[in-house]
């Protein structure tokens, strides 16, 4: 790829953005960036604290301006928190800054890969995981795909696999 353009992972909680996001960065040269951790960072508390502080709403400004700063650099590859594309704004600036790439996986695939997991906000609450996993896909699935320059499914490939297919994908798109 002669032209480093910004590529952004978009998905649900678990589809692998943050994993898959890391690999293509070091296969492609390019800064990686996670906008999870960038908050974290930036705040010094995890995901969760901030969530639970600030409420979604307050989460999703933070979140939001810092999706905006992040993808106005060139050149980088950013994993999005799976409900970022729940903002316009920030769906109206990942499409005009970059390339979506949409990973995409099912709900019972997600609920394989977080049932550990305790730094997912919105599954720390008193409902099942699978009702909140199901509701969250019907809400956000259209957005993924209305924005997605690319489509991956990561349900039956590992991370080396999906990173290639993305590679090769990005490679078509450009030319």
């Amino acid at each position: 790829m002669a032209e480093k353009r910004n590529i952004f992972l978009v998905g649900p909680m678990g589809a692998g953005k943050s994993t898959i996001g890391r690999h293509l960065a070091n296969q492609l040269n390019m800064d990686f960036f996670d906008s999870d951790q960038e908050i974290e960072r930036r705040t010094g508390a995890d995901i969760t604290w901030v969530f639970d502080v600030e409420g979604e709403n307050g989460f999703r400004d933070r979140e939001e301006k810092i999706i905006n700063e992040l993808t106005e650099k060139q050149g980088i590859i950013l994993a999005t928190g799976g409900g970022s594309i729940k903002s316009q704004k920030t769906r109206n600036r990942l499409s005009a800054r970059g390339i979506i790439v949409y990973l995409e996986t099912t709900v019972e695939k997600q609920l394989s890969r977080t049932q550990r997991d305790k730094k997912r906000p919105l599954l720390q609450v008193n409902l099942s995981p699978i009702q909140i996993l199901t509701t969250l896909a019907q809400e956000r699935n259209p957005l993924y795909r209305e924005i997605a320059d690319i489509t991956v499914s990561t349900d039956h490939q590992s991370t080396k696999i999906v990173a290639n297919q993305i590679i090769h994908m990005l490679e078509k798109e450009i030319i």
